[in-house]
């Protein structure tokens, strides 16, 4: 099943770039297209002095549900890691404000979506960002090795999140931050409810509850957890804001 649903997920997105590459918006149900009025998905999300210093491409491929480097307060010279990083929006705003002392990994496992993040970098001149192809369940990366983990709207399509945020934890130095956009569902809604309202990758039938995640983010080892719904996109279903510190 799991399997199933990372194959469907991927195809999914791969879709989406290989649209936003060809200049025909995307096809899928995961958010994107012309977004600059929604205040749901995708670039809309983002102000337009920060869509103004990307490539065209990089904000057109935003199928997110949030600004997580708006929230993460990043500072120079931190080590970054974006799950989930798609066309490399946010890998490339964090670039921007880690500065050349720093570096942002994106990951992904889309093969599609990462050869249009490596064009956006390219067209953006950003020299301190490097993508990875991977699962998100098995991060490529040592453990203790970035300051801060970001995503937009990814966690809830993974097949495993216990896995996930197992790995966040790990990859994170001793005071190492969370802080995310994700998808997250009222605690009075049950699995099946939350099928009823999207898709899997529609980024709705996958959602954890808050509950659940904040269950999920102490039993990897992470304190001062935060979940903050920002936005409703669907009936108990929330765009959210999660925080979390990996402890000294």
């Amino acid at each position: 099943m799991s399997t199933d649903i990372r194959e469907h997920v991927r195809e999914k997105y791969a879709e989406a770039a290989r649209g936003v590459a060809e200049e025909e918006g995307c096809g899928c149900d995961c958010g994107c297209g012309d977004q600059t009025t929604t205040t749901l998905f995708g670039q809309g999300l983002y102000g337009a002095d920060e869509r103004s210093l990307l490539p065209d491409a990089a904000a057109k491929a935003s199928l997110g549900c949030g600004n997580p480097t708006a929230v993460a307060e990043l500072r120079p010279g931190e080590t970054v890691l974006d799950l989930g990083s798609g066309g490399g929006i946010d890998v490339l705003l964090s670039a921007r404000r880690v500065g050349t002392k720093g570096t942002v990994y994106g990951l992904d496992m889309t093969d599609e979506m990462l050869a249009l993040a490596r064009e956006n970098a390219r067209a953006a001149g950003a020299t301190n960002v490097r993508f990875l192809k991977g699962y998100m369940e098995e991060i490529p990366l040592p453990a203790e090795s970035v300051d801060v983990v970001i995503s937009n709207c990814v966690v809830n399509l993974s097949p495993d999140k216990p896995a996930v945020l197992t790995e966040i934890a790990r990859v994170l130095r001793p005071e190492g931050r969370l802080g995310i956009s994700d998808i997250v569902a009222e605690d009075r809604l049950s699995p099946e409810d939350r099928d009823e309202r999207g898709s899997f990758a529609g980024c709705i039938a996958g959602a954890l509850s808050e509950g659940e995640y904040r269950e999920g983010l102490e039993a990897a080892g992470l304190v001062d957890v935060e979940v903050v719904f920002t936005h409703e996109v669907a009936d108990g279903m929330h765009s959210a804001i999660v925080r979390a510190r990996r402890p000294a």
